[in-house]
């Protein structure tokens, strides 16, 4: 647990910042944004992870109801040993207790409480608290592709549920959480906000180094390659080569095995090397089939790049077909192929789509 150093005009209140994670780029994106926008609080951010790490016992005890809830599952690659240690009804319980001792004994100088993610519950009766976050569990249902017997038990959706029951506000990313929030959960419409997010990457302030979209780069940016459909890219890039053998596609993040001519397989490089690929390319293409926000569409249209994506998920709030980019039906890599030929071939089309998904990066994504 640690505290964000600023100037304060208000020494007695302060907001208790609750994440996860502290390694992905948004865990401090959003800490950033609280500062920004409550400068007369002082923000205590607490890392969940971190905290139960440092408590063998509890990593102990965890790892033995892990094994007893998901070890068949994790043994058939169902679930990831990851994912579900941090998804069991003792550490969800462990942590409401630990919340509990460290802000109920001063509750009094916390204006209110601000969870990231939807993990864990650390909501304290008596203190305003709100969530933000970019999915939930039963949304994976409407994935054309997700295989059901995925599904964690009953009794840690019943879990989950209690988050949201908790909340005084719920914020999401996209709509359709709106949507997965009241119909899946039982949400009230006025409690749930759909408040976007913003981008990891700054807006280009560069020109672009793609010859005005006429070196035909379509670019991924991706690391988990099958959930975010790198194969199915591939197989439409193959067709693509028979009417655009000049074309390339630059795979960013992943590190498949493609031998395919013209694809430049890149692997994992540092955000702030990122720029470069997107100023690089002509398209952006990530046609992922399970997506909960989707960071590097934002990051695309803020490099005025053009987007082809499977129609899922947040990603038609990202993409208006037609207008600053093209959504195909999940798993259909013709059209796939046939909608990056037509960017392909159309320069200006390109152009055109890129300023449109710009505009919207600009006036809705940002912190």
């Amino acid at each position: 647990m640690f505290s964000l150093t600023k100037k304060i005009s208000n020494p007695q209140k302060k907001v208790a910042f609750f994440r996860v994670w502290s390694r992905h780029p948004i865990d401090h994106s959003v800490a950033r944004a609280i500062v920004k926008c409550f400068p007369e609080y002082d923000v205590e951010v607490i890392t969940l992870v971190e905290v139960i790490k440092r408590r063998w016992g509890v990593m102990l005890l965890n790892a033995i109801f892990v094994l007893q809830l998901y070890g068949w599952d994790i043994l058939t690659k169902r679930k990831k040993l990851r994912d579900a240690f941090w998804r069991t009804p003792f550490i969800f319980r462990w942590v409401k207790k630990f919340v509990a001792r460290t802000i109920s004994p001063n509750i009094s100088t916390y204006a209110f409480s601000f969870q990231l993610q939807s993990i864990f519950d650390t909501q304290v009766p008596g203190l305003l608290h709100f969530c933000y976050i970019d999915h939930t569990h039963l949304e994976n249902l409407s994935y054309p592709f997700f295989d059901k017997k995925r599904l964690y038990p009953p009794k840690w959706i019943a879990l989950e549920r209690q988050i949201y029951q908790h909340a005084d506000l719920l914020f999401t990313r996209s709509t359709n959480i709106n949507h997965s929030l009241q119909l899946n959960y039982d949400c009230p419409a006025e409690k749930v906000i759909c408040a976007y997010g913003g981008g990891n990457v700054q807006f280009s302030n560069g020109e672009l180094k793609n010859q005005d979209y006429g070196n035909k780069n379509i670019l991924f940016v991706g690391i988990d390659w099958e959930r975010k459909g790198g194969p199915d890219l591939v197989e439409a890039f193959e067709m693509i080569l028979a009417r655009h053998p000049d074309a390339k596609l630059t795979i960013v993040g992943g590190h498949p095995k493609v031998n395919v001519p013209n694809v430049e397989v890149v692997g994992r490089v540092a955000i702030a090397d990122l720029p470069l690929y997107y100023r690089q390319a002509t398209i952006f293409c990530l046609p992922t089939k399970q997506e909960p926000f989707g960071m590097v569409f934002i990051e695309a249209m803020s490099y005025k790049l053009p987007i082809v994506a499977y129609k899922i998920g947040a990603i038609p709030d990202f993409v208006s077909d037609a207008h600053n980019g093209f959504l195909v039906a999940p798993g259909d890599i013709a059209a796939l192929a046939a909608r990056l030929n037509d960017l392909l071939a159309n320069p200006q089309k390109c152009q055109e789509f890129g300023q449109a998904g710009f505009n919207l990066a600009v006036s809705r994504y940002n912190w």
